[in-house]
C-alpha cells in the first residue's frame, strides 16, 4: 500500500456525552436564529470579519483537497449599483414569465418580486465562484472533482460562520447569473458564479416570511436504521 505523509490528529476534543448534547441542542437553537432577509441596514462592517468568515468558508472539506472555490466581497459603492441593476433586470424577465405559473406561484408565500434594494444597502455581497480547474496551490490547473458539492458546502460554512459573527444573510441566486463573472473580473473559462450572498445587519424593517418559519419535522427528512 502506498504511503501518504500525514499528521497527528492533534487539535480534536472530546467531550462527556451529556456536553456533547448540550452543545448539539444550542448549535440547533443558534441556527434556528438564522433567517433570510431582504431589508439590510448600510451600517458598516470591518472588513476584517468578513475576510474571518470567508477562512472559514475555505476550511471546508473538498474532493481531492482541490477547493475549487472562490469569493468576491464586494463593499464598493458602485459595484453594488452594476450587480443590481443587472440583476433587476433579470429579475424582471423572471417575474414577467421566464420563471413560469408553478415558480411564481411557489414564491408567493414569500413576498418576494423584481426590485432588489438590499443588493445595494448592504454593506457587503459576496460573490461565490465554482473552479472547473485548480488544486491547492494557486498555480495548478488540474481537475477539480465533486465541484457543485464542495462549493455548496464551503457556501453553507460561510453562511453559518456570518450568522455566528452577528450577521444577517440572504441567498440570491439570479438566473443566469455570468454577469457577476464579469462585474467581477473574474476568468469566465474556468469559473461560474453559485450564488451571491448578501451580509449586513437587519434593517428596522426587517422581517422573516411567516412560511420561512415552517421547517418539516425530524420524520419527515430522516431516517435512522
Amino acid at each position: 500500500m502506498q504511503k501518504h505523509a500525514n499528521v497527528p490528529l492533534s487539535d480534536f476534543v472530546e467531550y462527556s456525552q451529556q456536553e456533547m448534547l448540550t452543545r448539539a441542542e444550542d448549535f440547533l437553537a443558534h441556527c434556528k436564529r438564522r433567517h433570510s432577509i431582504r431589508s439590510f441596514s448600510d451600517r458598516a462592517v470591518p472588513k476584517e470579519i468578513i475576510e474571518a468568515c470567508i477562512k472559514a468558508a475555505a476550511s471546508a472539506p473538498s474532493g481531492a483537497n482541490h477547493q475549487p472555490w472562490y469569493f468576491v466581497a464586494i463593499n464598493s459603492a458602485d459595484k453594488k449599483k452594476q450587480i443590481r441593476e443587472a440583476a433587476e433586470q433579470l429579475e424582471n424577465s423572471f417575474y414577467e414569465g421566464r420563471a413560469g405559473d408553478e415558480w411564481l406561484d411557489a414564491l408567493k408565500p414569500l413576498g418576494t418580486d423584481a426590485q432588489k434594494p438590499y443588493l445595494e444597502h448592504a454593506p457587503w455581497l459576496i460573490a461565490v465562484f465554482s473552479q472547473k480547474r485548480g488544486g491547492i496551490h494557486s498555480e495548478d490547473k488540474n481537475t477539480n472533482y465533486y465541484i457543485q458539492e464542495s462549493v455548496g458546502i464551503a457556501t453553507g460554512f460561510l453562511i453559518q460562520a456570518l450568522h455566528t459573527a452577528g450577521l444577517a444573510t440572504l441567498t440570491h441566486t439570479p438566473k443566469p447569473m455570468s454577469f457577476l463573472t464579469e462585474l467581477c473580473g473574474r476568468d469566465k473559462d474556468n469559473e461560474r458564479p453559485f450564488m451571491l450572498i448578501v451580509a449586513g445587519y437587519p434593517g428596522e424593517d426587517a422581517t422573516v416570511p411567516e412560511h420561512a418559519l415552517v421547517k418539516k419535522p425530524l420524520e419527515d427528512i430522516a431516517t435512522f436504521i
